[in-house]
C-alpha cells in the first residue's frame, strides 16, 4: 500500500483525535515501519489494519466508520494535490464511471506499483450507475466515502446502496442513483 495512504491517515488521526492518539496507536500496533512513512514508499497493508484496529478500540468507532471518515479527508487531498484528474469532469456519474479506465490509469502513472481495487461497470445511465468493486483489502467503506464526496463536490446528491457479494466484502456491488443537482 502506498505511503500517501498512511501519511494522510495519520494526518487525519492527528486532526480528529490529537497527536497523542497518533503516538498511542503507532505504539500499540507494533509496526515493522515503526510508523515512519513517506508518501512514495510502499508498506504492508497489515500495518493499516493494525492502525485502524487500534484507532477503533480507542475511538469506539468501527473500522468501516473510520474508513468512511478517512475517505472524506482523502478526497480533499485528491482535489488539492491532483486537481487535473478530477477537473476534466462535469458530472459525478461520469467521474465514478471513469475510475477504472481513467483515474486508476493516472494513479498508476504516478505510483506504478500501486495495488488498486477494480471497478466493473454493470449499468450506466445519466442517473444510475451499478458497479462491482473488487479488492482483497475489502475497503469498500473507503470507496463509499469517496463516492459521497464526489457527489458533494459536484453539488449533487445520490442514494448509494452497497451489497456485499462475498461475506468478506472483497466483492461489493454499488448501486448509485443520482437524486438531484443543485
Amino acid at each position: 500500500m502506498k505511503g500517501i495512504i498512511f501519511t494522510e491517515f495519520l494526518e487525519l488521526v492527528e486532526q480528529k483525535f490529537g497527536y497523542d492518539v497518533v503516538d498511542k496507536i503507532i505504539e500499540q500496533s507494533d509496526l515493522p515501519s515503526q510508523g515512519a512513512y513517506t508518501t512514495v514508499g510502499t508498506y504492508d497493508f497489515t500495518e493499516m489494519i493494525a492502525l485502524l484496529s487500534n484507532l477503533s478500540k480507542h475511538s469506539g468507532l468501527s473500522i468501516d466508520e473510520l474508513l468512511y471518515t478517512y475517505a472524506e479527508h482523502f478526497f480533499g487531498v485528491l482535489i488539492s494535490n491532483y486537481p487535473d484528474m478530477i477537473s476534466k469532469y462535469n458530472d459525478p456519474m461520469e467521474l465514478l464511471a471513469s475510475i477504472e479506465n481513467h483515474i486508476h490509469v493516472e494513479v498508476r502513472k504516478l505510483y506504478p506499483d500501486a495495488e488498486l481495487p477494480t471497478f466493473e461497470i454493470l449499468e450506466k445511465t445519466d442517473t444510475k450507475l451499478i458497479m462491482i468493486y473488487r479488492s482483497s483489502r475489502a475497503m469498500h467503506s473507503f470507496g463509499l466515502g469517496l463516492m459521497h464526496k464526489t457527489f458533494e463536490h459536484f453539488n449533487s446528491e445520490a442514494e448509494i446502496h452497497l451489497e456485499k457479494l462475498k461475506p468478506d466484502a472483497t466483492e461489493v456491488k454499488f448501486s448509485i442513483m443520482k437524486t438531484n443537482e443543485q
